[in-house]
């Protein structure tokens, strides 16, 4: 059975042996190429290919098009082809549906047996990188909340702004004067870092998914 797959890389003489790399064994058949994200999003959207291979570092960004393949369901799979090592790129690849992160160093018969693989749904990363995802995933776990030199009193009221309650509704739900609470918000804002109570209400958000 023949696998579809479309194509993504800004470099013409990368991309040409690419497809004529994958395309020698009959295994594989690419329906489209692209240079850049827009084009790869485009093309999915059309082609609806069994695996969009796409480079990171193409104009658009290759995480952008992932983003929008994966979510909206353009392409049954996407695998990343790309030089970079970085170990936040990885997991950020992964985490937006990548199936695949391959470096570009891979042989012909390495990445076609790769792709027959994610082609059946499985999930592939270097080994090289395997590591490098895990040291960066234990940095971010481990990092520091944004909250922690909150009270708790303004842990509590940060957690009522964002969910949208005004300084009059958050003082009526913890049984404080509304000014007290503006005096408590002005300190959240200093202590995030945070311009205005939108941004420190995002920034709660994110703290509070970890």
């Amino acid at each position: 059975m023949t696998t579809t797959i479309l194509v993504a890389d800004d470099h013409p003489i990368f991309r040409d042996g690419l497809v004529k790399s994958l395309e020698e064994h009959g295994t594989f058949l690419v329906v489209g190429v692209a240079a850049s994200a827009t084009e790869a999003i485009k093309l999915a959207a059309s082609l609806k290919p069994d695996i969009a291979l796409l480079d990171l570092s193409m104009p658009g960004s290759g995480l952008s098009a992932i983003a929008q393949i994966a979510s909206q369901n353009l392409a049954k799979h996407v695998a990343m082809l790309t030089v970079s090592e970085d170990g936040e790129n990885v997991s950020e690849a992964l985490r937006l549906g990548a199936k695949a992160y391959i470096l570009k160093g891979v042989s012909a018969r390495e990445l076609r047996a790769i792709l027959n693989d994610v082609a059946k749904g499985e999930t592939h990363v270097t080994p090289s990188l395997a590591a490098k995802m895990l040291t960066f995933m234990t940095k971010e776990l481990n990092a520091p909340s944004p909250l922690d030199d909150l009270t708790k009193r303004e842990e509590d009221i940060l957690r009522l702004v964002a969910t949208g309650q005004s300084n009059r509704e958050v003082a009526d739900a913890l049984g404080l004067q509304e000014k007290t609470v503006k005096h408590y918000m002005t300190t959240i804002l200093e202590k995030l870092h945070a311009r205005n109570r939108v941004e420190a209400a995002l920034i709660a958000h994110k703290a509070f998914e970890r």
